[in-house]
């Protein structure tokens, strides 16, 4: 069995939690998170093998194409995906500091996962549309090079869809910042 998560957002709540149901009739999958997100979208995150969750999300893609806003399938997801969502990693120290905006809650999971694995970083945080008006961030931590990587490699992976907002890179956080974030 492979491990994978999927998500789909939707416009409307409406559609979100017919979409959830239809996703939960159509494979053995586990929904982590099915909720409202800024600004009464909704979204539904999966967990499970990676073929269940193909066809739940492709399920909802399909079938309630017309309020989705974004989607996505990953198999084999990096490890810290689901602790960065719920702010439960354990970062002592921040090294250099990575910032990438999106305007879905899909794309910024998609931009965590290949930022984590394009190099020695540390997801800090991962924010999914709450109290953001439906955009999405994450924070990561590392050496500057392997920062600047994976920010670069994050944004060629969401950026065609356009999904993408902004990013920076930190060298040298002041601690007065690493305080607030970590």
């Amino acid at each position: 069995m492979s491990k994978a998560i999927g998500m789909a957002e939707y416009k409307t709540v409406s559609a979100g939690i017919v979409a959830a149901d239809a996703m939960v009739k159509t494979a053995d999958i586990d929904i982590v998170e099915a909720q409202t997100v800024c600004p009464g979208k909704y979204i539904i995150l999966i967990t499970g093998d990676l073929s269940a969750v193909n066809a739940a999300v492709e399920t909802a893609r399909t079938n309630y194409e017309k309020h989705l806003i974004d989607s996505f399938i990953l198999g084999n997801p990096h490890d810290k995906i689901i602790p960065a969502l719920y702010g439960a990693t354990e970062i002592s120290e921040l090294q250099a500091l990575g910032i990438l905006e999106t305007y879905s809650a899909a794309s910024i999971i998609v931009a965590a996962d290949t930022a984590a694995k394009t190099a020695m970083v540390d997801l800090v945080e991962i924010r999914v549309a709450r109290g953001m008006c439906g955009k999405s961030f994450m924070l990561i931590t590392g050496d500057i090079a392997a920062v600047q990587a994976a920010i670069d490699n994050a944004k060629n992976a969401i950026g065609e869809n356009g999904m993408f907002l902004d990013s920076s890179v930190i060298a040298n956080p002041d601690k007065k910042i690493c305080n607030k974030i970590v």
